[in-house]
């Protein structure tokens, strides 16, 4: 498994990462034992950056990582962690909270949760409004000190956040969505990541599963893919037509259209590490496989005409979600 660099001051991760988010929340019930066997197969293949979140199942997925590392040597697995993000019993979405209180609070819970005595990346999900940006990473800064937090990270901010930011301390990665489908990033935030030496973890890369390449139009999505416009009526249409413009290359070059669309986040740059949401062995396979299929500069130019981002049909979140999004909102970006 080739490595990058999560930036200029962050750790030497796989060239792909998992999402464990679906292992415990928003896509429908996961199977615990075919959850371990997959993150037990991602170590086996060299994958060695594991991204969660506090709030994924209300803490259910940070207890699923502890049992899947048993055994494991710590420092053989790079864990990211998003935190902030407020839940209610029956799993509704109530704010969030990244004061300093707050960031210490998470992490304390979460430290518990995972088995562990310091977290290798830790970051809000989501930009508080309430709260300065300096404030949050300063009371991340105090638990790099303390030795509970190895690097600081952020999630789905804007150019300017960042640079507010990384004037505290230095922010070793951005976690924001991109992918053929969500490619808004590109204007102004991948740039201000090259620019400030930070590393970015790309999530969403088959868009909720639009780019799998196994969605189809009479499919119902009966989790929260349900309420995102992308999902819904002539969107879907749209957007179906696309991945079956992508079919057609990757069929030519002898790959999936999930391949293809990894690779294509591979592509963006040394600094840009997919995660990968495979809940199933049989789909880490596939994606992994992902890391073999070279694009060269004709390939990309064939994708780029086949999957247009002006042609992808519906914002990446409804409404309520776009509101939350400060990397929508800071500037105004293209291709949702």
């Amino acid at each position: 498994m080739e490595t990058r660099h999560l930036g200029l001051s962050g750790p030497a991760v796989s060239a792909l990462g998992l999402g464990c988010m679906g292992m415990s929340d928003l896509y429908g019930p996961a199977k615990e034992t075919e959850s371990l066997e997959t993150i037990h197969a991602a170590l086996d293949a060299g994958i060695t950056l594991l991204d969660t979140g506090d709030f994924y199942g209300s803490g259910h997925n940070e207890l699923l990582l502890r049992e899947a590392l048993r055994g494991r040597p710590r420092d053989a697995v790079v864990i990211s962690v998003k935190f902030g993000a407020l839940r209610d019993p029956s799993g509704g979405w109530i704010g969030v909270d990244a004061r300093p209180a707050a960031v210490k609070n998470f992490l304390a819970y979460t430290l518990r949760r995972l088995g562990t005595d310091y977290v290798d990346i830790y970051r809000p999900a989501r930009l508080d409004p309430a709260v300065p940006i300096e404030d949050t990473v300063g009371a991340m800064a105090d638990m790099v000190k303390a030795g509970r937090v190895k690097h600081v990270g952020l999630s789905e901010v804007g150019a300017a956040t960042l640079r507010r930011a990384h004037a505290v301390h230095p922010i070793a990665d951005l976690q924001i969505e991109y992918s053929l489908f969500s490619r808004g990033c590109e204007e102004q935030i991948l740039p201000t990541c090259r620019e400030l030496g930070i590393g970015v973890t790309a999530y969403g890369v088959l868009s909720r599963g639009l780019l799998s390449g196994h969605w189809s139009k009479d499919r119902q999505a009966r989790d929260f893919r349900g309420i995102l416009p992308r999902f819904r009526g002539e969107n879907l249409d749209a957007n179906l037509a696309l991945v079956e413009a992508l079919r057609t290359f990757a069929a030519a070059r002898g790959a999936t259209v999930a391949q293809v669309a990894i690779a294509w986040v591979l592509s963006r740059g040394p600094h840009i590490v997919p995660l990968v949401g495979a809940r199933r062995p049989d789909q880490l396979s596939e994606a992994l496989r992902a890391c073999d299929l070279a694009l060269t500069p004709q390939d990309l130019a064939t994708i780029g005409q086949a999957v247009p981002a002006h042609r992808v049909a519906g914002t990446r979140y409804h409404e309520a979600g776009m509101r939350g999004l400060d990397s929508e909102h800071s500037a105004t970006q293209q291709g949702g």
